[in-house]
């Protein structure tokens, strides 16, 4: 422990880590704070104070995130050319911060003028997602620029900024639900979302003023010289590495026309009701492909820059079926937690919005024994490519959710799932993420030529944007719950049977339904029926564990691509 948390001085050791990755590890945490506390009440929110059904619910949460993931691009761009990563984080930090406290508006007023708190909360979210886009891919940039390029410790020095993230997650998803989600006997007091929002507020401007505190003092390159700072494109010196990318105007043209044909491609495939679904969606998609391909274009590209980049969209892909996955932590399994699961937990009933912040306790908890873990596989010869850690990362996330989909396979339509189970899979889950997010960031600051640094990692939470946005597709897909079933018997209702197909709703019967929004037919994925609980948990069985497999076999192929780098 001591030679993982030992602070460099610049003597060119490579033991310990430079105090400059703490300032980054406590600004992240409060930014994640702020994110992940708001995250763990937004879909309960929309749902009870702002009226929406599940399903869109779900479609909205997921359009968000995925708009939060791929604004990095934006951000990313506008630190290598022009503002550097220092004004960048503290301009998104500021602006996010913004954001939470016009979720606190609407939520203050949805109960007077619905429309209102309704727009509010779309300004809200817009103002979030800019900030995110500025603040995210230069903090995680930032990382790498601590240590010379290829240096040993990166895949360590993520893992424990990767603890930063969490334990933010963890105070966040802690203190915002319990100021939030409120509950007295089994009503929920709606107004008391808005104080979980202004608490992550808060919590976002703390940690931007720390980082402009600190920032000057700590958080330099191994030389001395201040990281992040605004890009300097002068000449470079024989032999160094170019600063500056060089686009030809008929490449960003040519990108330009690609996007909007890539964009009414995706349109076409996913008409859908819900206008997030079928214009934001295909938005995420068609940019994420065509700025990718812009990269590939730039002139100054070498032969071996160009494979390890192709390497980062590769693996990239893939983490798209993680996140996916992954991220059902913020809808259905919310809902799932909400509707259909006995929260009492050691005699304590826990608010259903806190049951995801397992993920986070787990994480702390783990974070330092995977870095040393790396380190201590590394020193053997032992350790896996980066590669192969994210495809056991794939593989451990299937089985958390073949756990929960044989628990909750025992407990039918109404029964109630036992919250330790829950727990279970987010174990499992979490074990899975140590594995591939923190080795991606570093795998991109180890392949990442230097004037793509912010650039490519925005390009790499591209993968991210696109698993968020198929997350909120895949956690429409949730059947009914018990508690609509419930709902259902106590109105004279056969749910059951009217999707099955034995029973004909009446006007009457589907009027009841409509209002409540409950769907009277069951979903369907590529062709299949989702039918129950155990069917849809089986769908991220099959993604997760199909993309593992498949990345496993070709991470020989991907090494070679990597030239040198692990």
């Amino acid at each position: 422990m001591e030679e993982i948390l030992q602070p460099e001085h610049h003597t060119g050791t490579k033991k310990g880590h430079p105090k400059g990755l703490y300032v980054l590890f406590t600004t992240e945490m409060w930014e994640r704070f702020n994110f992940y506390g708001m995250r763990a009440l937004l879909t309960l929110f929309l749902v009870n104070a702002l009226a929406f059904s599940d399903k869109d619910s779900s479609i909205i949460y997921g359009g968000f995130l995925g708009l939060c993931y791929l604004t990095p691009m934006l951000g990313g761009f506008v630190a290598d050319r022009f503002l550097g990563n220092r004004n960048c984080i503290m301009l998104g930090g500021l602006v996010m911060g913004i954001g939470q406290l016009l979720l606190f508006m609407s939520g203050s007023t949805y109960d007077t003028n619905l429309e209102l708190a309704k727009n509010m909360m779309w300004i809200a979210l817009g103002t979030i997602i800019l900030g995110n886009g500025f603040f995210k891919p230069n903090i995680s940039s930032m990382v790498g620029q601590l240590y010379h390029k290829g240096d040993n410790r990166l895949d360590s020095a993520f893992t424990i900024f990767y603890m930063g993230i969490n334990v933010g997650a963890f105070l966040g998803m802690s203190i915002c639900p319990f100021l939030g989600d409120v509950k007295v006997g089994e009503v929920r007091v709606v107004e008391a979302f808005r104080w979980g929002f202004l608490a992550a507020g808060l919590a976002m401007f703390l940690g931007t003023l720390l980082f402009f505190m600190l920032k000057n003092k700590y958080v330099v390159d191994p030389n001395g010289k201040p990281v992040g700072a605004k890009p300097d494109f002068s000449k470079n010196a024989a032999g160094e590495e170019v600063e500056k990318a060089n686009f030809t105007k008929p490449a960003m043209l040519g990108c330009v026309i690609l996007m909007v044909v890539l964009y009414f491609s995706f349109h076409y495939l996913s008409i859908d009701p819900n206008p997030i679904k079928s214009w934001v969606y295909p938005f995420i998609y068609a940019a994420a492909i065509s700025l990718a391909v812009l990269i590939l274009t730039d002139k100054s590209i070498t032969k071996v820059e160009r494979d390890r980049i192709i390497v980062m969209y590769i693996i990239a892909f893939f983490v798209i079926f993680f996140w996916s996955a992954f991220e059902q932590a913020g809808s259905s399994l919310t809902f799932v937690a909400d509707k259909q699961t006995d929260l009492n937990f050691l005699g304590f009933q826990l608010p259903p919005s806190f049951v995801q912040n397992a993920n986070s306790i787990f994480i702390v908890v783990f974070a330092l024994p995977f870095s040393w873990l790396w380190l201590k596989l590394q020193a053997r010869n032992l350790e896996p490519i980066s590669p192969v850690k994210q495809a056991i990362g794939l593989f451990l996330l299937a089985v958390g959710y073949y756990i929960i989909a044989v628990q909750i396979a025992k407990i039918g339509d109404t029964g109630k799932l036992a919250v330790h189970w829950l727990f279970i899979m987010y174990l499992f889950h979490t074990l899975g993420e140590l594995c591939l997010s923190p080795i991606g960031l570093s795998l991109v600051a180890k392949l990442a030529p230097k004037r793509f640094s912010s650039l490519l990692m925005g390009v790499w939470f591209i993968g991210n944007a696109a698993g968020y946005a198929l997350a909120g597709t895949l956690g429409a897909l949730i059947p009914p719950t018990g508690d609509k079933y419930e709902f259902a018997a106590s109105k004279g209702i056969d749910l059951k049977g009217i999707l099955d197909g034995n029973v004909t709703a009446t006007a009457e019967q589907i009027a009841i339904m409509t209002n409540e929004k409950i769907d009277l037919v069951y979903p369907t994925f590529v062709g299949f029926t989702i039918h129950n609980l155990y069917e849809f948990f089986m769908v991220f069985v099959t993604l997760s564990g199909v993309a593992a497999l498949v990345l496993f076999l070709i991470s020989g192929f991907l090494k070679k691509m990597m030239h040198g780098v692990r």
